[in-house]
C-alpha cells in the first residue's frame, strides 16, 4: 500500500523530537522525497528507506528549513556507491539556484557521479510532474515570500488522493490543490507574512472539503503555543491529525 512517512514536522526552528518540515512519498515503483533537510541519509535510514530506493526529489522552495540538505544527499549517496540516476524537480527559481549551490561544492568534479537530472516546473496550477505507476502528481504555486509550490498526489492503487500545502498564506490554489482529497497536509505556522494559523487550516480544509486534515509545520519546542488541533478544530468538522516525525500515513 502506498504511503507517506513524516520525517519531520517542526516550522524553521527543529527541536531534538521534531525535526524541520519534510515528508518522503513511499510506492512500489517509487519513492518520492519532498524536500530535504537535516541528515537526509540518517534520517531515511531511521524510517527505514534505504536511500538507494529513491527514485525522486521534490523540492518545493529555496529556503534552508527545506532544501538545506540535498547537497548531502547527493553527496553521500555518491560516496556509498549509487550508480542509478535520480530526478529533481521544483520551480525555476528553486532549481537556478540549487544549481548554483552545488556549483559552490564543484560536484562537476566528482569523479563517476550518478546521473541527476533537474526538472523545471512551471508556476502555474496544476502542472505537471510525474506520472507512473504509482502516483500521478501535479503542482501549484502557493502563497510564500519566495516561489513555493504545494503538490496534488493521486494514489492510482487506491483511488485516493493526498494533497500537501507547504508554507503558505490561507489561498484558494491550495483550495483547488486539495478539492475533495481524502488528505489534506496543511502548515500550521502561525497567522504570519508567508503562513498560516491551524484556525486558517481548518478553513482551506473545510473550503476544499478534505476529508482529514494533518497539521504540520508548527512551531515546536520553546515556541509551542495552546492546542492546535482544537484551533483547527473551531473551522474544519472532519478528523484532524497533529503529523509527527516518523509517523506513517496509508494512502
Amino acid at each position: 500500500m502506498p504511503k507517506i512517512i513524516i520525517l519531520g514536522s517542526s516550522n524553521a526552528v527543529p527541536t531534538k523530537n521534531h525535526e524541520n518540515t519534510h515528508l518522503a512519498i513511499i510506492g512500489e515503483e517509487r519513492s518520492i522525497l519532498v524536500d530535504c533537510v537535516s541528515n537526509p541519509v540518517v534520517r531515511l535510514e531511521e524510517a527505514g528507506v534505504d536511500f538507494n530506493d529513491l527514485t525522486d526529489v521534490i523540492v518545493t522552495h529555496f529556503h534552508p528549513d527545506h532544501a538545506s540538505g540535498i547537497p548531502l544527499l547527493l553527496m553521500d549517496m555518491w560516496l556509498m556507491g549509487r550508480t542509478k540516476p535520480i530526478n529533481v524537480y521544483g520551480l525555476h527559481f528553486t532549481m537556478d539556484r540549487l544549481e548554483d549551490l552545488m556549483g559552490f561544492y564543484g560536484w562537476a568534479e566528482w569523479p563517476n557521479f550518478f546521473p541527476v537530472a533537474f526538472y523545471r516546473l512551471p508556476e502555474a496550477e496544476m502542472a505537471f510532474v510525474m506520472d507512473c505507476d504509482d502516483f500521478k502528481i501535479v503542482s501549484s504555486p502557493v502563497r510564500h515570500m519566495v516561489p513555493t509550490i504545494g503538490i496534488r498526489v493521486e494514489c492510482k492503487k487506491t483511488d485516493k488522493v493526498l494533497a500537501y500545502s507547504c508554507d503558505t498564506e490561507p489561498c484558494e490554489q491550495t483550495v483547488r490543490l486539495a478539492d475533495g482529497a481524502d488528505i489534506l497536509i496543511h502548515e500550521a505556522g502561525g497567522a504570519t507574512f508567508g503562513h498560516s494559523s491551524a484556525e486558517q487550516a481548518g478553513e482551506i480544509a473545510s473550503k476544499a472539503e478534505a476529508e482529514k486534515l494533518y497539521l504540520i509545520h508548527y512551531p515546536t519546542g520553546r515556541f509551542a503555543k495552546g492546542n492546535i488541533a482544537a484551533e483547527a478544530g473551531k473551522t474544519f468538522q472532519g478528523e484532524i491529525i497533529i503529523a509527527k516525525d516518523f509517523m506513517t500515513i496509508d494512502i
